[in-house]
């Protein structure tokens, strides 16, 4: 994988590990406003009301979105070290974005947040972009 795709797959990583933060944020009244804006942002009603199993709640979502990008990051590291042989791993990380956008964006809509579905298409979007520019899934890479 040439030294761009590289860049760009670190940047999309960097980006996901800073909104797992800023989930993982919103579980304390002091660190929640950028949770707060994000959710003003997507919502189409009223403001947010974080209750305490809420806020719990987020606390975990955030934990459980960061672990997740801390192994997307190490299984990137590992699947562009293994070249042509990572191939699988690619796949599993592609198959993984594609189930989470689905079942995301369809709840997102499902509950009255519809414009979620921005970020996370631009989040699918930019892997894909990286694994289509890359090549690591094609035939002949």
């Amino acid at each position: 994988m040439s030294p761009f795709w590289q860049a760009w797959f670190q940047f999309w990583l960097v980006s996901m590990v800073l909104f797992a933060l800023v989930v993982a944020g919103g579980a304390l009244p002091a660190t929640d406003a950028p949770l707060r804006m994000g959710l003003a942002l997507t919502s189409m009603g009223p403001p947010a009301d974080l209750t305490p199993a809420g806020r719990f709640m987020i606390g975990i979502l955030g934990g459980v979105f960061l672990g997740w990008m801390v192994m997307f990051g190490l299984v990137m590291r590992q699947a562009i070290a293994m070249g042509r042989a990572g191939q699988p791993l690619w796949r599993a990380a592609t198959i993984g974005m594609l189930a989470w956008y689905a079942l995301d964006s369809a709840l997102s809509v499902a509950t009255g947040f519809g414009l979620n579905l921005v970020p996370n298409t631009l989040t699918l979007g930019m892997f894909l972009v990286g694994i289509a520019g890359s090549k690591v899934l094609a035939r002949d890479a």
